[in-house]
């Protein structure tokens, strides 16, 4: 049956999330926009993006994408994605455009899903059943004392992969009088806090959210080289992948990239560089499930492991589920928590691993409650809502 598409809407949001770790508070703000595609067959996908300007994207969604799509067949998901590629990246832009297509293509696999009675993970392969997870706690607002507690307590709940964030947005903030020695001595001594509480019992990562330059990452990872990180996630500003391979090659530690990458090209050149030990494709900034396929097979065929960076693991679940080289899924305390009041239905995780729902689709559903008080304004096309 055709699923030919009568209504989308682009809804921008604006979250916060709390969560408590052995007493510890642990909060976070997040902006998104949700994406809802209707069938004249009564069935009805939605898709998530976030990372980005919500609202820009959502004016995407209203002013381009929405009236090239309407009365499309759904279930065309490489026609579709084809024409949006066209539309919004002709000349290999990166950017606002992925966020919207990784929405759009989201909601298409849910519709897909529900149209046939499988599991998004099952279409795009089927490969597993369980997918393991880390734990990202280690923010910026805690104390050395704080941080040390709260990864003792994972520990103990059996949250064996846990992250710490570092260099927290370093290079933006030079004006405010930070000094990048000064932030990086400090994400030092915080990491060896850690380390030193959960002794061997933990892996550990650190994350820079391309905050550093090659210099100071340089310097970090070579004062961190007892404590035994797992991975340095996006040591470096812009991704860079020669500088990313410069810095792979004079540190012991592990690196990873890709979270924020919009663009195959951006991915094959990180692997050509042999910039990443960890390729990271983010199903809801990389252009959906349909990129995320394609950059599983990329790092297959260099023989790099794939895990999820950039949080979302509801969505990105599906696509290491699906996939044989599929990895790990990043669970971010305070987003998960965001997570749980924006959708209704979410499977449940243990410490180490999450097991896959054999719903159809997604698996989940939006809460339209919280989607309407959390809303900075839905922009729609179609019939149905304005």
């Amino acid at each position: 049956m055709q699923q030919n598409i009568i209504r989308i809407e682009a809804t921008p949001i604006f979250m916060s999330g709390n969560a408590e770790i052995g007493g510890v508070p642990v909060s976070g703000k997040l902006s998104g926009m949700i994406v809802e595609i209707e069938t004249a067959a009564g069935i009805t996908g939605h898709g998530f993006t976030a990372i980005t300007d919500e609202e820009v994207t959502a004016a995407v969604i209203k002013t381009v994408v929405a009236p090239n799509l309407i009365g499309m067949d759904a279930i065309q998901r490489e026609a579709i994605i084809e024409r949006l590629y066209w539309l919004l990246t002709p000349r290999g832009q990166t950017g606002y455009a992925s966020h919207a297509i990784s929405a759009i293509d989201i909601a298409l696999w849910d519709i897909a899903g529900k149209a046939t009675g499988l599991p998004v993970w099952k279409l795009l392969g089927g490969a597993r059943e369980e997918v393991m997870h880390y734990t990202t706690f280690g923010f910026p607002s805690l104390d050395d004392e704080q941080l040390a507690h709260a990864a003792r307590t994972l520990v103990k709940q059996g949250h064996k992969r846990i992250k710490m964030l570092v260099g927290f947005h370093a290079m933006a903030r030079r004006d405010q009088g930070r000094s990048l020695d000064s932030v990086i001595r400090q994400d030092a001594r915080r990491v060896r806090a850690v380390r030193e509480a959960v002794g061997d019992e933990a892996e550990i990562y650190i994350d820079a959210n391309c905050g550093l330059d090659h210099y100071h990452a340089l310097r970090l990872a070579q004062w961190l080289k007892e404590c035994d990180i797992a991975f340095f996630e996006e040591p470096i500003v812009d991704n860079d992948p020669h500088k990313l391979a410069d810095l792979r090659r004079q540190i012991a530690v592990p690196v990873a990239a890709g979270q924020s990458e919009g663009q195959l090209f951006r991915f094959r050149d990180m692997l050509m560089n042999n910039a990443v030990d960890v390729l990271q494709p983010n199903v809801c900034v990389c252009g959906g499930f349909s990129a995320g396929l394609r950059v599983a097979s990329l790092a297959r065929a260099f023989g790099v492991p794939i895990d999820n960076g950039g949080t979302f693991p509801y969505q990105n679940m599906h696509l290491h589920a699906g996939v044989a080289n599929g990895g790990m899924v990043e669970f971010h305390v305070a987003v998960t928590d965001i997570c749980h009041q924006l959708f209704i239905g979410l499977p449940e995780h243990s410490g180490e691993s999450v097991i896959m729902s054999s719903k159809a689709g997604l698996g989940f559903e939006l809460n339209k409650d919280a989607l309407q008080e959390f809303a900075r304004g839905p922009f729609s096309q179609g019939h149905g809502k304005a």
